[in-house]
């Protein structure tokens, strides 16, 4: 797919996108304050900021956060999301161009968008907004695939109605890309993270999805039967579990800090 392409795939999913997608370990806050000096003051750019999840961690640490987001209907949505903190600046921009100036910010982030990204426009543009000794943070939810009866289900049925699950689950970033994104070492810290559906938040999570069939489609209620089956045969007490490992990869882009 294009970039311009994956610029505007979640344009018509945003309010599920909202309400169903998983958050962040706070841990991670903790983990970049310990091992990476993140103090109050630094200035953030959570780049593909979406609807507003990663960068509202950031903002009750107390920092300035830039939310770099292309798509609209997701910058209209963070910009709602995160109307009470007035350290956030939402930004019409892109990873390869975020329209900030040079040298503006002390770490950027990115959360859950790293696989949109052109990396060798992405990475240049990071260099040129960060500071001398800056950091780029990638974050990523990575869904257990099999662990239970019910995640077992849950990717199957991916698998059978998404249009292109197959194209950009491929496109999710590996060790090896992200190792070959830095060009110095970096570092690799993991955290359990999961959600609880009843079936109408499951429903929610499905449709939240650029890749599934959307209302109107001829799939759609295929899909939502099967969907219906699959939680009625492995629900406990009227809910269903998603597990995820958030996966965090950190290091510099410069010579000043050679080691995260």
């Amino acid at each position: 797919m294009s970039l311009a392409d994956a610029k505007q795939r979640f344009s018509n999913r945003v309010a599920d996108y909202v309400r169903y997608r998983p958050g962040y370990p706070a841990a991670l806050i903790d983990l970049l304050r310990d091992e990476c000096g993140l103090r109050s003051d630094h200035v953030i750019a959570d780049i593909g900021s979406g609807t507003g999840i990663l960068a509202k961690l950031f903002l009750e640490n107390g920092n300035r956060v830039f939310g770099v987001e292309p798509n609209d209907g997701m910058r209209r949505a963070g910009e709602e999301y995160l109307s009470g903190f007035t350290k956030f600046f939402s930004v019409h921009g892109s990873a390869d161009n975020t329209t900030r100036p040079d040298g503006c910010v002390d770490f950027v982030v990115t959360g859950q968008a790293f696989h949109w990204f052109e990396p060798v426009a992405a990475r240049a543009e990071f260099a040129r907004i960060l500071r001398p000794g800056g950091l780029v943070v990638v974050i990523w939810n990575e869904r257990l695939l099999d662990s239970t009866p019910f995640l077992r289900g849950y990717e199957a049925l991916l698998r059978s109605f998404g249009e292109d699950y197959a194209q950009v689950s491929e496109s999710y970033p590996r060790l090896a890309q992200i190792q070959a994104f830095f060009p110095h070492a970096i570092a690799h810290k993991s955290f359990g993270n999961f959600q609880e559906f009843d079936f109408a938040a499951l429903a929610g999570r499905v449709r939240s999805s650029s890749y599934m069939p959307q209302e109107g489609d001829a799939n759609f209620a295929p899909m939502m039967a099967a969907l219906r089956e699959l939680f009625d045969r492995t629900q406990q007490s009227g809910r269903v579990r998603m597990d995820y490992t958030t996966q965090v990869y950190l290091g510099p882009l410069d010579a000043k800090r050679n080691s995260a």
